[in-house]
């Protein structure tokens, strides 16, 4: 799915960020929570991170048509300690009130060495990586991952579902450099992607099980984490409870200076990056030996500079939203 797209049109990205917040308002959302949803949303497409950038704006949008989602959430505290913040997403998007999670987490981080903030009754968050960015752009290392209410309840399919392909939430762990691209691994939990299915796959089940195992372990962490521990399985308030939030979030923040002074630390994931660059044989289909992160940050670069690659996928999601709430499209066709 996050392959570079064969065929495309080039999108500039103001053009592509005034498309989305426009479809957004018109789904009834504020401008400043349109803007922000947009700003990260296009975010994910300069990174190359096409299955979580703007190919979600028909989907998201619709969602705030249906009455499914909140466009104007009360966002506010449930629970707080000097390390942690709970916050009640009140029904929306996952977007703005991890956002402000994010910002509790980094400023208790920065206060007493380490902050978690936690969402309850929020729909999708996107990608995990928004969150652990931010992180480090306050000099903290970040971990983000996200729950869904009743994961791992298969119910009674028949025949039952295989265990190796158990759920696939977003995870992130980013971890800041100084001169090299910071290591950010920005995925989802499970070995195979959602569309990697069938009898050749299947074959790998017995061929590399410890794969599988892992993956299986990875899943349920998140889900506990990103979910469980936000509480939300508790009865949400009326108020919410209308939206029928199905997600919760969970971010941790770790100052780096807390701990060790932060050019130390930044030394040595410069060192690191470096010495598997130069000293390691590149994966098969490969031509450089790089670490979670490098990709991303030439991707933003060169998009910035060349424009968005625009895939098949998302000119078609685009499409139908602008002729829905009649956006003009942010390319010249």
């Amino acid at each position: 799915m996050n392959r570079p797209p064969e065929a495309f049109v080039l999108v500039d990205e103001e053009r592509l960020l005034n498309f989305s917040t426009a479809c957004f308002e018109k789904a009834g959302v504020p401008h400043e929570h349109a803007a922000l949803i947009s700003r990260l949303l296009v975010n994910s497409d300069l990174r190359g991170v096409r299955s979580h950038g703007t190919q979600t704006v028909n989907r998201y949008c619709a969602g705030f048509e249906n009455g499914n989602l909140n466009p104007n959430p009360d966002i506010r505290i449930i629970h707080e300690t000097p390390t942690a913040v709970v916050l009640d997403g009140n029904g929306t998007l996952g977007y703005l009130p991890m956002v402000r999670a994010t910002e509790h987490a980094i400023a208790k981080a920065k206060a007493v060495g380490i902050g978690m903030g936690l969402v309850r009754y929020i729909g999708h968050y996107g990608s995990a990586g928004h969150y652990a960015r931010m992180c480090n752009e306050a000099g903290c290392i970040g971990f983000s991952v996200q729950g869904s209410r009743n994961h791992g309840n298969a119910g009674n399919q028949d025949p039952k579902p295989q265990l190796g392909y158990y759920g696939n939430p977003p995870i992130c762990f980013a971890i800041p450099a100084d001169e090299e691209s910071p290591v950010v691994l920005d995925a989802a939990t499970c070995i195979m992607a959602d569309y990697q299915r069938g009898p050749d796959f299947d074959a790998l089940l017995s061929m590399i099980p410890a794969a599988f195992f892992k993956s299986i372990g990875y899943t349920a962490v998140a889900h506990l984490l990103g979910g469980g521990l936000t509480g939300f399985t508790q009865p949400p308030p009326e108020d919410t409870a209308k939206w029928k939030p199905p997600q919760g979030g969970m971010v941790l923040a770790i100052d780096i200076e807390s701990v060790v002074p932060s050019a130390v630390f930044h030394a040595e994931v410069d060192r690191m990056v470096r010495d598997v660059r130069e000293t390691y044989e590149p994966m098969p289909g490969t031509d450089r030996a790089l670490l979670p992160g490098a990709i991303e940050v030439e991707r933003t670069e060169q998009h910035r500079r060349e424009g968005i690659r625009y895939g098949e996928a998302e000119q078609e999601s685009a499409r139908a939203v602008s002729e829905r709430l009649d956006v003009p499209l942010p390319w010249d066709e």
